[in-house]
């Protein structure tokens, strides 16, 4: 199956009229899915630096490549897996982000996110009104979905949000760059509300605040919470285009 058989937004496409590089990305962007269950074996170290080579070539303002990424593995993620589930079932924790959560998801925002939030429940079998079980769903964020990695990206502060922007730009040519290699991974905005034992646990000097992290590895392809996909909108919904 090719990016044109999947993506919504290709079907108007005229397949000669545009280079095959812009298949190959199609493919990959078309493929790629928010991974939220992976097998224990660990990445080759030799694949997970060809993705950091990949991820390095991403874009920033004039070219200050603000990010500082920590890479986990073997032991090393396991101590941080126990050490965050801890502090996320712990009834006394309160989110405390370096950057601010939004205030609220208004409108159609607030729709997207439940329609992926039901999706993922209905995949696994959380019944709606079931507190419980989805909050036992909501945990597993915070044992990495049993990914064998985590990146944890962060940035000077004094970069302020145009730092973070340029993180987050780095996220995403990660994201491709894993799938380009046959990873799956988790972007975690959730762990952001986990900063403070985040730096404690990694010794991070305070000069960096903790932009986001990403669980990654070999995707379970046969689990349950890997057999949906997000929906995305018509491209209408988004854009203006304006030519007086």
């Amino acid at each position: 199956m090719t990016s044109q058989d999947r993506s919504p937004f290709m079907t108007h496409a005229d397949p000669a009229a545009f280079p095959d590089s812009s298949y190959l990305l199609g493919d990959l962007l078309a493929e790629r899915f928010t991974c939220r269950a992976y097998r224990p074996e660990p990445v080759a170290d030799a694949v997970i630096d060809r993705m950091l080579e990949l991820a390095q070539m991403s874009a920033s303002w004039c070219n200050t490549q603000p990010w500082n990424v920590i890479i986990t593995q073997g032991q090393a993620t396991e101590r941080f897996r126990a050490a965050l589930f801890a502090e996320a079932s712990s009834d006394k924790h309160e989110a405390q982000p370096d950057i601010d959560y939004p205030q609220s998801f208004p409108g159609i925002h607030a729709e997207r996110r439940r329609e992926v939030g039901w999706q993922l429940y209905d995949s696994v079998g959380v019944q709606r009104g079931d507190r419980a079980a989805s909050a036992k769903q909501a945990l597993e964020n915070f044992r990495l979905f049993g990914a064998p990695h985590v990146a944890l990206i962060y940035c000077e502060r004094e970069l302020g949000p145009y730092g973070a922007i340029d993180c987050g730009v780095y996220l995403g040519t990660l994201m491709l760059a894993a799938q380009s290699l046959g990873l799956g991974m988790t972007p975690q905005a959730a762990l952001a509300g986990h900063s403070a034992l985040i730096r404690r646990h990694f010794a991070v000097p305070d000069n960096l605040m903790f932009v986001v992290g990403a669980a990654f590895g070999h995707a379970d392809h046969d689990h349950a919470a890997n057999g949906f996909r997000s929906r995305r909108a018509p491209v209408e919904e988004n854009i203006r285009k304006l030519r007086d």
